[in-house]
C-alpha cells in the first residue's frame, strides 16, 4: 500500500466513549481527552484491505517495572490479532524511529509516515497493587489525528482481555465493522487411538490461548454450541447408558443439566437467538425430526414430520427461520423453513450432499459442509440458495462456525490415516468468508466441532 495515499478513518462511538463503562467483568473503560482533532472520513473498505492490508505501527505500551512487561505483552497480542485477521500489516518494529515512551507522550508523526505507517497505536500501562490502568490511543498518521482514546482499569490477570478489547476497537475504527477478538471457542478435544477416541469439551480464546478442559473424558461429548450470553453451552453427551442426550453446561460453575428425556437419540442442539429455547433433532422410530424445547418449562414442540432424517437445525439471527439438512428428497440437502415449522423449501442444488448448515450472525449467508466425489468442502451461500461459493476443499473437513461479526469462519480439517490408523490428525482452522487467509488455530490435542462465542463484552 502506498504510504502517501491519504486515507482518513471515520469517527465511531465505541466502548464507553461518553463516560465510564463496564466492558467486561472487572474491566472498566473511560474516555481519554483528545490530544488532536478527531476526523470525519471514509473507512478502509474490507475488500480493499484483503488485497492491500492496512499498515499499522504497534510499539510496546510504555510503562515502568511490571507495567513495561505487561505493555510489551499487550502490544504483542494486539499485533498478532491484527496480523492474523489478514486485513492489517503490522510495520516491522526494527523500522521504528521514535521510542514507545516518546510516542506515548506525543507522537512524532513524520517518524511514522516515513516508515509507511498509516495507523499508530500508543499507550501506557501503570501496575499498582494487582490492578492495571491501560491507556490506549489510536492515531491516523497522515492527517495527524487521534481516532480513539480510552483508559481501561482491570485486575492484572485480565491483561489479555484488554489486549483483545483494544484489538476490537482498532478493527472497528479502521474498518467500520465490529471486531471478533474478545471471544472464545469451545470445541471437542480428541486423544487416543483412531478407533477409541477420548472426546472432551475444551474452551479457549479465539487465538488458542487460555486453554482449559471442561469435561474429564469419561463420557464422549460432541457438537458444543454457545448460548447467546456466552455463559452456557449445549452439547451432546453419552453419559446416560451410552445414549446421546442434550446437556446444558454452565461455564462458570461447571453445573450440567440434561435437557428433557427424549426416548431416542437427541442430536445437534443449538440455542435460539433469545436463549430461551433449544432446537435439536430427535430420533423416534426410523425417522429423525426437528423439535424446539423451551428451557424453562422443558416443553417440546415438533417442527418437522414425515419420512427421512431432518438434522442439524440452526435459527436465523432474527429467530424467524431455521435452516437444516434433510434427505427427505432422496439425497441430503439444505432446507429453510419458518421457525414454527411451516413452508420448508430446498436451497442447495450443487453437486454433492450438504450438511452442518449454520447461519451467519449478519443474516446474509449460510455456511455448510459439502461432500461428494471423494472429497469435502466448506462453503457459503445466501439464505435463498443463490451465490454458492466454496471457500476450502480437502480430503475431510466439516463443522463451520461464524465469528460474531460474520466475516470469518472456523471449521475442522482431518488428515488421512494409514491402514493402521496412524498419521491421523484433526485441527481447527479459520478462513475469511472471501476464501483467503486460511490458517491453523493452535490446540494442545486433536480438535473437532468448533463453536465460536458471541463477543464477551
Amino acid at each position: 500500500m502506498n504510504p502517501d495515499c491519504n486515507f482518513t478513518f471515520t469517527r465511531r462511538r465505541v466502548l464507553a466513549g461518553a463516560g465510564v463503562g463496564l466492558v467486561a467483568p472487572g474491566i472498566f473503560a473511560t474516555p481519554l481527552p483528545a490530544l488532536a482533532q478527531q476526523p470525519q472520513g471514509a473507512v478502509i473498505d474490507i475488500t480493499r484491505a484483503r488485497t492491500d492490508p492496512i499498515p499499522v505501527a504497534i510499539p510496546d505500551l510504555a510503562g515502568a517495572g511490571d507495567g513495561a512487561r505487561v505493555g510489551r505483552d499487550i502490544a504483542r497480542v494486539i499485533q498478532a490479532n491484527l496480523r492474523n485477521s489478514g486485513l492489517f500489516r503490522p510495520v516491522d518494529r526494527q523500522a521504528f524511529i521514535q521510542t514507545a515512551e516518546a510516542a506515548a507522550q506525543t507522537p512524532r508523526f513524520q517518524d511514522w509516515r516515513v516508515i509507511g505507517a498509516q495507523a499508530l497505536v500508543t499507550g501506557r500501562v501503570v501496575e499498582q497493587g494487582g490492578s492495571l490502568r491501560v491507556e490506549f490511543r489510536l492515531w491516523d498518521v497522515l492527517p495527524e489525528s487521534q481516532l480513539q482514546g480510552t483508559a481501561f482499569t482491570a485486575p492484572a490477570a485480565n491483561w489479555r482481555r484488554i489486549a483483545h478489547l483494544i484489538s476490537d476497537v482498532i478493527y472497528e475504527r479502521l474498518l467500520g465493522e465490529k471486531g471478533y477478538f474478545d471471544t472464545r471457542v469451545v470445541y471437542v478435544s480428541e486423544t487416543g487411538p483412531r478407533d477409541r477416541r477420548t472426546r472432551r469439551l475444551a474452551i479457549m480464546d479465539q487465538d488458542g490461548e487460555n486453554h482449559r478442559f471442561l469435561t474429564d473424558g469419561r463420557f464422549a461429548a460432541l457438537t458444543p454450541r454457545f448460548h447467546p450470553s456466552a455463559e452456557r453451552i449445549a452439547f451432546m453427551s453419552y453419559q446416560d447408558r451410552g445414549q446421546p442426550r442434550v446437556v446444558l453446561f454452565d461455564i462458570g460453575s461447571g453445573a450440567q443439566q440434561v435437557l428433557g428425556n427424549f426416548p431416542g437419540m437427541t442430536l445437534s442442539p443449538r440455542f435460539s437467538p433469545d436463549g430461551r429455547s433449544v432446537v435439536l433433532s430427535a430420533t423416534r422410530g426410523g425417522d429423525a425430526n426437528i423439535y424446539v424445547v423451551d428451557i424453562a418449562s422443558r416443553r417440546e414442540r415438533q417442527l418437522t414430520s414425515g419420512g427421512g432424517l431432518d438434522v442439524s437445525p440452526c435459527f436465523s439471527p432474527d429467530g424467524t427461520q431455521i435452516v437444516f439438512n434433510s434427505d427427505r428428497g432422496g439425497d441430503q440437502q439444505l432446507y429453510v423453513m419458518d421457525a414454527g415449522g411451516g413452508s420448508p423449501r430446498r436451497i442447495s442444488f450443487g453437486r454433492g450432499r450438504y450438511a452442518t448448515p449454520v447461519w451467519s450472525p449478519r443474516g446474509d449467508l449460510i455456511a455448510f459442509t459439502r461432500f461428494g466425489g471423494g472429497g469435502f468442502a466448506i462453503g457459503v451461500m445466501r439464505p435463498d440458495g443463490s451465490g454458492e461459493r466454496i471457500l476450502s476443499e480437502g480430503w475431510a473437513m466439516e463443522g463451520p462456525t461464524f465469528a460474531p461479526n460474520g466475516r470469518v469462519l472456523m471449521f475442522y480439517r482431518e488428515s488421512r490415516a494409514d491402514s493402521r490408523g496412524g498419521g491421523y490428525s484433526a485441527r481447527i482452522v479459520s478462513i475469511d468468508i472471501a476464501g483467503f487467509n486460511e490458517r491453523p488455530i493452535p490446540t494442545p490435542t486433536d480438535a473437532t466441532d468448533p463453536a465460536w462465542s458471541p463477543l464477551l463484552s
